[in-house]
């Protein structure tokens, strides 16, 4: 393994790093420095495997991605739809599912689409919209303040994503890691059914 050159994942910030960290310990990858909640380091390193880890905001994954600087991104696919980058999308990893939902069903009014961060379901209560596109998880939060779920768009779920070159120049290791992830999840699958 001397010789063997890093792979470079970007995971997305957050409950999906932490359910991403806990998929890969079981096919036996681990980075015990990022469970160190305290540190102030960028760039996570398990040498023995030779694999590095960083942290970047959703969006952020699939450029880091598409330009080399990650050949791995894990990032839900609501970020993939929305960033459009030219990368591979290899698996679903089944983690964070969630559903796109939306409140506009008058197919012939015009609409004007306001952007906000946060507390989406505030819009409508404060007078800003009339209806809101967001995502969920449970519609728990839309019930609690008197919205319904019109329509759903489409599923949403944490996908891996692969740099292009990177699927061809590793695709040894990049492969088998897909192979024992999908092993994983599938196992998962049943054992739930």
């Amino acid at each position: 393994m001397e010789d063997m050159r890093y792979l470079t994942f970007a995971l997305g910030k957050g409950r999906l790093a932490k359910k991403t960290l806990e998929l890969f310990e079981q096919i036996g990858i681990t980075c015990e420095e990022m469970k160190d909640k305290d540190t102030r380091k960028l760039i996570f390193v398990n040498e023995e495997l030779k694999l590095r880890f960083f942290l970047a905001k959703g969006p952020d994954v699939p450029t880091y991605v598409e330009y080399g600087a990650a050949d791995i991104g894990i990032v839900g696919k609501d970020t993939i739809l929305e960033e459009g980058r030219n990368i591979y999308e290899v698996l679903d990893l089944g983690l964070g599912q969630l559903a796109l939902v939306h409140h506009f069903r008058k197919k012939h009014q015009t609409v004007e689409i306001i952007k906000l961060n946060g507390s989406i379901e505030l819009a409508p209560i404060v007078g800003l919209s009339e209806v809101i596109c967001d995502i969920v998880e449970t519609g728990s939060t839309l019930r609690e303040n008197g919205l319904t779920v019109l329509e759903e768009v489409c599923p949403l779920s944490a996908r891996m994503v692969v740099n292009q070159v990177s699927m061809k120049m590793e695709n040894e290791r990049i492969t088998k890691l897909i192979s024992d992830l999908k092993n994983v999840i599938n196992t998962e699958r049943n054992a739930v059914q």
